[in-house]
């Protein structure tokens, strides 16, 4: 009787693929419900989770994940010694973990699946996205290395020469979160509000896995790997609140990242904001022609080029078969949420960032 009260639980199931089809079908449904719905849903939830000043999410999934370990131990034990009730047991087996997978699914779609099927933030805020002439990347690839130039006298470095933040981990997230706080005014749906992104103590084990950050959708936490180089957290700690504020698309949540380090009172942010922009940029304008690619980093000021150096022998360190997986997982991940690009997505700020040149020089 008990198990026939709890199969009602099972409709989640439907309910979510109803909203997932419903949302992919129509992004003007996937807008009106990212600016209502999602925005008091992600309010209420992160304004309860950010009373805390750890990740919730870094102590739950290591927990939940003991406790199916141990359910499905128990389970098993259970079918052993009361082999009188082994059909029972699997059939209550099946149907509980069919009622976590139900709850976990809906939970999921109506925290930010729905949001990767949103109209794009380039229609929202009225950027040009257009194919674009080399002629006119490497212009923007000369500007953003000006500007990183100028950012890195102000910045702190070390006794190597590389870039360290100038205040501690905490004053930086609040610095993030003001900074989006700015952006409120000229991009309305970049809502204000949200607590700051949180460091995780397992930062090192994120950089095994090749992360430098994650928004977990059932706490509505920023989290953020605080082990990687320095110039590179201020810009993680946007990226990830782009995604709280319901963007999901990872080239999105790049040039918002971008968009709110600009804003920011803060060298650090702004330095670390400049640098994601021409790693992008320069990427690109090398991949499309390699002479005039190195004809632009080599515009950049020394210290700049140690910071790049540094941050690619940080990663080096963890090339291998972990790195690898997690790697594949995030692209897995993506093309299920409709970013059929993959981890290639990331590259699409290029012309996010091209629209905004255009419209910033225009």
């Amino acid at each position: 009787m008990k198990s026939l009260k709890r199969k009602w639980l099972l409709f989640f199931l439907p309910a979510a693929i109803l909203l997932t089809v419903l949302s992919s079908a129509s992004s003007s449904f996937s807008e009106w419900y990212a600016t209502t719905l999602y925005r008091w849903l992600s309010l209420g939830i992160n304004t309860i989770t950010s009373l805390f000043p750890f990740s919730l999410a870094e102590f739950l999934v290591p927990l939940a994940i003991l406790s199916f370990l141990a359910y499905l131990i128990l389970a098993i034990i259970r079918c052993i010694r009361f082999p009188e009730f082994r059909k029972r047991q699997i059939q209550k087996l099946f149907l509980n973990i069919s009622i976590v997978i139900s709850i976990l699914f809906f939970s999921f779609t109506v925290c930010c699946g729905i949001n990767y099927s949103r109209l794009t933030f380039a229609d929202v805020c009225g950027l040009e996205v257009r194919d674009s002439s080399q002629e006119e990347l490497a212009a923007l690839c000369t500007e953003l290395a000006g500007t990183v130039n100028l950012l890195r006298e102000q910045v702190a470095e070390d006794e190597n020469g590389i870039m360290i933040l100038s205040q501690d981990l905490s004053q930086t997230a609040s610095y993030a979160r003001d900074a989006f706080n700015l952006l409120e005014k000229d991009y309305p749906t970049l809502t204000g509000g949200y607590g700051i992104p949180k460091q995780v103590l397992c930062s090192r084990l994120m950089s095994e896995c090749n992360i430098t950050g994650i928004f977990f959708p059932f706490t509505f936490e920023a989290n953020v790997n605080t082990d990687a180089p320095d110039y590179s957290i201020p810009a993680t700690m946007c990226h990830e609140l782009t995604h709280l504020r319901g963007y999901m698309r990872e080239d999105e949540a790049n040039f918002i990242a971008y968009l709110a380090s600009r804003e920011s009172s803060s060298p650090d942010l702004r330095y670390s904001g400049a640098m994601l922009a021409f790693v992008y940029a320069n990427n690109a304008l090398y991949a499309a022609n390699p002479e005039l690619g190195s004809a632009t980093y080599q515009l950049l000021c020394e210290g700049a080029q140690r910071d790049f150096a540094y941050n690619n022998a940080y990663w080096d360190q963890f090339k291998g078969p972990v790195s690898e997986i997690a790697t594949q997982v995030n692209d897995t991940y993506l093309k299920a949420n409709r970013q059929e690009d993959g981890v290639k997505s990331y590259g699409r700020m290029v012309d996010l960032l091209l629209a905004d040149y255009r419209k910033q020089n225009s």
